[in-house]
């Protein structure tokens, strides 16, 4: 399987955490890491580019911090960009048909917090209804997410345990993970 995980972080060179968890699966092989702010710092999109690499690849990570309760705006900005119309959703829009993906997010706060009744009222998997929603507008698969939590408080040891957990989520087959 070749995946491809786009990397959105407007800080990566600060955080910890995706620092190491982009670490951990940097040695693979068959994973392309690339990073959108690096790539397009005048977020000048190659939507021409972006939709022959989605074609390329068989499951697609997008790696980022979880910001204000959805994804780093570069991001949204790709999404709006990539995923047009009579590409990848309406008439002849089925590029994406059979592609999957996945949410691979840090945040700072801790799982208790994301939940009904927690701080953060809702659970990340509610919280990530919208670019679920995108995805399998768009005929794509959408897989469980990662979520590392307590991201910036997180120990070393923390983040490594949580990073060997990231390579094995990504490798995953869909059927474990959507059980």
């Amino acid at each position: 399987m070749k995946i491809m995980v786009i990397l959105a972080h407007p800080n990566r060179r600060d955080s910890r955490a995706n620092h190491i968890l982009t670490t951990e699966i940097s040695q693979e092989s068959n994973i392309w890491i690339r990073d959108l702010y690096q790539e397009y710092p005048t977020w000048i999109i190659d939507v021409e580019k972006e939709q022959r690499l989605l074609l390329e690849y068989d499951r697609i990570v997008f790696q980022f911090p979880f910001y204000w309760y959805s994804c780093p705006p570069l991001l949204k900005k790709w999404f709006d960009d990539v995923f047009t119309f009579g590409w990848a959703f309406g008439p002849s829009g089925e590029n994406l048909k059979g592609k999957e993906f996945l949410i691979a997010t840090t945040t700072g706060g801790t799982e208790n917090q994301y939940r009904s009744g927690g701080y953060n009222w809702f659970s990340i998997s509610e919280l990530l209804k919208p670019i679920q929603t995108t995805i399998m507008r768009c005929n794509g698969t959408f897989l469980p997410a990662f979520v590392t939590y307590n991201a910036n408080k997180g120990s070393t040891e923390y983040l490594q345990k949580e990073a060997v957990r990231y390579k094995k989520h990504i490798y995953e087959s869909r059927e474990i993970l959507i059980r």
